[in-house]
């Protein structure tokens, strides 16, 4: 069964936009719980301008799901993951100043940079994952560094689907039977929807974990959070 994974960046941006407390970040992660999500995915950066370090500290013991911290390995970062101690933190190469994810890591340049702290990490009984771009020798080279999943950077699927679904998802289907054949797991995440997250599951149906947030978070203004989380669900169910 693959999980699902709701990423809650967004509702901490609109909390922020207003300052206060209002929509409760850590009340719409227990609700997002209790809608059916498999798991809560953050992703702290420097500025704090959406989930904030102290949202990522009241959080963790009140979740009973899957925890996932994702963001760039910074200092300040390895350190907050390394005392929080989700059930997961998944490496992204995120610029402080960039506004989403749009690239994977390039393992190879990095390989070393990526060991050193993966082995921090696992020796700290946490899982990792790495954020990838479709591409062999890079999947290799995660593995060799010592990571025990790769995410797979899905916005050229999102934006191929629309014209050619069989040929968007091609490149995905191969990178993950690479990474099965290493001994990976398989998660995905950016630009996944109600619209391609289904046929994106039919065709990897051995993935671990999606992570969704922005799409799934829209979805709710109209759908409200419980229907979207189980209309998201059902997309990796059938």
């Amino acid at each position: 069964m693959t999980k699902l994974s709701v990423n809650i960046n967004k509702v901490a941006t609109l909390r922020n936009a207003r300052g206060g407390n209002v929509p409760d970040v850590v009340k719409v992660a227990l609700d997002c719980e209790k809608f059916g999500a498999d798991g809560i995915t953050v992703h702290p950066r420097p500025d704090g301008r959406h989930i904030r370090f102290d949202d990522v500290y009241a959080l963790k013991p009140v979740l009973r799901t899957e925890f996932n911290i994702e963001g760039y390995p910074s200092p300040e970062f390895i350190d907050l993951v390394l005392k929080v101690k989700p059930h997961q933190v998944t490496l992204v190469p995120d610029a402080p100043d960039q506004i989403t994810s749009n690239s994977g890591w390039d393992t190879k340049t990095h390989f070393s940079f990526l060991s050193e702290i993966l082995d921090d990490f696992s020796s700290a009984g946490i899982r990792t994952s790495i954020f990838i771009s479709t591409d062999a020798e890079l999947v290799e080279y995660a593995a060799k560094a010592g990571t025990d999943r790769i995410e797979l950077y899905t916005e050229p699927y999102a934006t191929g689907f629309v014209k050619n679904p069989e040929k968007a998802v091609t490149p995905f289907i191969e990178t993950a039977k690479i990474a099965r054949s290493l001994g990976l797991g398989v998660n995905a995440g950016h630009d996944l929807s109600l619209e391609n997250l289904n046929y994106f599951y039919k065709n990897i149906p051995w993935l671990d974990e999606v992570s969704i947030g922005h799409a799934l978070i829209a979805d709710a203004l109209y759908m409200g959070l419980e229907t979207t989380i189980k209309n998201y669900k059902k997309c990796l169910s059938e």
